[in-house]
Order: C-alpha cells, then sequence, then structure tokens
C-alpha cells in the first residue's frame, strides 16, 4: 500500500499538466538543428570565409604595388648608375681634350722648328726626339692627327683659310693642309686649316 509520501514524490518527479508527444518532438528538433556546442554557425563560417577572402585580395594588393616600387626603384638606380658612368666618361674626355689642345700647340712649333732646321743634323736629331714622344702622348690618350688634304671640304671639320683654283681639281676640294687637326674618338679637338679649290 502507497504511502501519501510515495505519492507527493511521484508528483514532483512528473511535470505537472498534461505532457504532449508535439512537445517532446520540438524538443527534439530543437537540440538537433542547434550546432554542437564551440562550432560556429554556417552564416558565421560563410562570413568569416569572406573575411579571409577580403584579406587576402587585400594582402595580394599590397603584394603588387611592393613589387612595383621595387621594379621603379631598381631601373631608376640603373639610370643613375648608366648617367653616372657617362658623366665620368665626359669629364674624362673633357680632360684629354684639355691635355690634348696644350700638347698640339707644342707639336705645331716643333714642326715649325724642323723645317727650318734642314741644315743642323743634331738640333733636328733632338726635335725629332721630343716631338715624337709628344705624339705617342696623344696616341696613348686617343688623340689622332687629321690630314685632310684631297677630301672633300667638310665645314664640320675642316676651318678653310682660303681658295684658290687649281686645274685639273673640282671645287670644294682640300688641296693643301696648313695646319693639322686632330680629333678624340668623335669629338674634335681642332680643326684642321686648309686650303680649298674654288
Amino acid at each position: 500500500m502507497r504511502s501519501p509520501q510515495d505519492e507527493v514524490q511521484d508528483e514532483g518527479a512528473r511535470p505537472a499538466g498534461p505532457v504532449s508527444d508535439t512537445g517532446l518532438s520540438q524538443m527534439g528538433e530543437s537540440s538537433a538543428s542547434s550546432p554542437p556546442a564551440g562550432e560556429a554557425s554556417e552564416p558565421e563560417a560563410q562570413a568569416v570565409e569572406e573575411d579571409f577572402a577580403k584579406l587576402l585580395a587585400d594582402a595580394e594588393q599590397q603584394k603588387e604595388e611592393y613589387l612595383e616600387l621595387a621594379r621603379r626603384t631598381k631601373a631608376d638606380f640603373e639610370n643613375f648608375r648608366k648617367r653616372a658612368a657617362a658623366d665620368v666618361q665626359a669629364a674624362q674626355t673633357r680632360g684629354k681634350v684639355a691635355v690634348a689642345r696644350e700638347v698640339i700647340d707644342a707639336v705645331d712649333n716643333l714642326e715649325r722648328a724642323l723645317e727650318a732646321a734642314e741644315d743642323g743634323a743634331a738640333l733636328r736629331e733632338g726635335v725629332e726626339m721630343v716631338l715624337s714622344g709628344l705624339r705617342e702622348t696623344l696616341t696613348r690618350n686617343g688623340v689622332e692627327a687629321v690630314d685632310p688634304k684631297g677630301e672633300k671640304f667638310d665645314p664640320t671639320k675642316h676651318e678653310a683659310l682660303s681658295t684658290q683654283p687649281v686645274e685639273g681639281t673640282e671645287s670644294g676640294v682640300v688641296v693643301e693642309v696648313l695646319q693639322k687637326g686632330y680629333a678624340l674618338g668623335d669629338q674634335l679637338v681642332r680643326p684642321a686649316r686648309v686650303v680649298v679649290s674654288s
């Protein structure tokens, strides 16, 4: 036989009121549809993926910008290196031209001295040695004499001191070189002073 205390305990174990099957099934569905603890829902996972894709795109864009900056910097440095090398070369050429102009005058004087010293053998030999040394110095520095006799007159390379008619020679030809010209590579140090046929 059940005592009143047993009945009270049974009532405390059961929920008050009727329990329907629908309520039980809803409780089951609710627990089944909610994600397990610690896992993100599908919308949250999609938002994370979108954020990651955006960060990746930003990083890719920054990488391209840095690469482009590095390429430009490299090109600028290469241009600077070429300009500096060209400036050094131009300065060397200017220095050689300045020296050549001074030496050329001495060569001219020695050549005139040789012409005037036809009879003095010892003097002639000494002058020839000095002249030979000066010519070698010019050649070592890339300075070459220009003797345009017989060539067509070129005002960019020659300086016409006079003209004269020469039988059998067309007009505008160098018929006499009064003073040789000198050039350092493509740069004219001094034009040749010439007489041109008229």
